[in-house]
């Protein structure tokens, strides 16, 4: 739990440690930051799915990975003035080894309208994360690729999780629901 906090104090519009620098992208992303906050809708992160890359783990080491990553979060999200989704996240769920992993950040998605209620994106997350297998539950930072196809209200997300042989190599599949 104390992990979570953390993670999330890193990215709270309130927090000033990083808006107090003067360089005018820091500026640029702290507004940014806080109009997802204030102007944002509700989104409620349910997780569910780690696919192991079967071409990088033995069968004996995938039978011992826990697959089923249940968990959830909550956030906050917009479309900018270009249309393009941003978003605000914390959520915790079960990692690979049942253990609870928690993690908060920013995600930016280039949005492909396909139809009036059909939308497909294409983007990044930047995050801090905790787990006890890195860092025995410290935080840490990421950056991973994010795609995703919404309907509606709901919307399916994806990243890989890239590593060596027995290391990594993860298919992360969550969803969200807008509110």
């Amino acid at each position: 739990m104390l992990s979570m906090v953390l993670c999330w104090s890193v990215f709270w519009p309130g927090s000033t440690w990083a808006c107090d620098m003067q360089a005018s992208w820091m500026q640029r992303a702290c507004d940014r930051v806080e109009e997802i906050w204030t102007t944002g809708t509700n989104d409620l992160y349910l997780t569910g799915w780690a696919w192991h890359n079967r071409s990088m783990y033995s069968a004996s080491k995938i039978r011992e990975f826990n697959e089923a990553a249940w968990g959830g979060g909550f956030g906050r999200s917009i479309y900018d003035e270009d249309g393009d989704w941003q978003g605000l996240y914390a959520m915790s769920f079960l990692d690979s080894h049942k253990r609870i992993q928690a993690m908060a950040g920013y995600g930016f998605l280039k949005i492909a309208e396909i139809s009036q209620h059909w939308r497909l994106g294409a983007g990044y997350t930047l995050f801090v994360m905790s787990r006890k297998d890195i860092n025995n539950y410290i935080p840490f930072p990421g950056v991973l690729p994010l795609v995703s196809a919404q309907y509606r209200r709901a919307s399916v997300f994806a990243t890989y999780i890239p590593g060596r042989s027995g290391s990594g190599n993860v298919l992360f599949v969550f969803g969200k629901w807008s509110f």
